[in-house]
């Protein structure tokens, strides 16, 4: 007897560095409703692996604007800061596969060597500490100096070789469509620091692997993103999602709002007076 599909399953997963705003609302309330319309459950993921800049009282701000907005979700929320240690565990599998590296280039020695810049348009890693000998490796390690983990993309996307991915837009119910992925463009990207045993981009495709997610929704800046996402799921062997990308919200500028642009947060909003249905029609949802 065949067991039934497992109903779809997506996920917001804010960075609690600040408080949310508008864009983070329309984020949020965008994922609900795709969840809605392909009768899955929306997940909420605390994505704090920056423990320096993330703190619990943004946590609780979270929860609290997502609550007004009329949104809930499954418990328990997992936290990135609980996973440390299943993240260093894949990081583990890359380099015992020969696909991690230890650099020690500095971020000005990186700017000066580069000779373009990636999808972000941060100065690309020209490969400098790839090509160290294992024992000035072992040398700099044991003497203790700064360092972080990048992956070996050479390598990694000769392993891997061509790789795709689904995408459904402009609804997250229209036809897949098959994308090719280019992680060329990104070089050896870090995926660990000497004081952080992940990045986002190696915590991001494990959570959604350990989670089920089956659907991801985010905006059109992190489509490019997807390109190392889909060349870390293949390579440590892990299933990957369909992928949805939606319009970002723009202020009077024409930039994306930002915690880092001031934009105003929903407290400000709720504060001002702000309804949840005013959030909603200000969102276009």
């Amino acid at each position: 007897m065949n067991s039934p599909p497992s109903a779809p399953v997506l996920r917001f997963a804010p960075s609690p560095n600040g408080l949310l705003h508008l864009g983070h609302a329309y984020s949020a309330l965008y994922t609900w409703a795709a969840a809605d319309r392909l009768g899955g459950v929306a997940l909420l993921r605390i994505e704090d692996i920056d423990t320096e800049r993330c703190k619990p009282e943004f946590v609780d701000a979270i929860f609290r604007d997502l609550h007004w907005l009329g949104l809930d979700w499954p418990e328990p929320v997992m936290q990135q800061s609980d996973r440390f240690g299943i993240y260093a565990e894949a990081a583990s599998r890359l380099r015992d596969n020969g696909l991690l590296y230890p650099c020690f280039c500095s971020r000005s020695e990186i700017a000066a060597a580069a000779t373009g810049t990636d999808p972000d348009g941060a100065p690309l890693y020209p490969g400098t500490c790839r090509h160290m000998s294992n024992a000035e490796r072992i040398e700099r390690l044991e003497r203790g100096d700064p360092v972080q983990f990048r992956l070996d993309s050479e390598a990694a996307i000769l392993r891997a070789g061509m790789l795709t991915y689904t995408v459904v837009g402009p609804t997250v119910t229209d036809r897949p469509q098959v994308r090719y992925a280019r992680p060329e463009r990104w070089g050896d990207v870090v995926l660990q620091r000497k004081d952080m045993p992940t990045s986002y981009h190696l915590s991001v495709v494990v959570d959604d692997a350990d989670q089920g997610i089956t659907h991801v929704t985010r905006g059109r800046d992190m489509e490019a993103a997807t390109d190392i996402h889909v060349l870390l799921q293949m390579l440590l062997g892990l299933p990957s999602p369909i992928y949805h990308f939606h319009r970002l919200l723009l202020d009077d500028q024409g930039h994306k709002l930002s915690k880092s642009r001031g934009s105003k947060s929903l407290a400000d909003l709720r504060a001002d007076g702000w309804t949840p249905e005013e959030v909603r029609r200000a969102a276009g949802i």
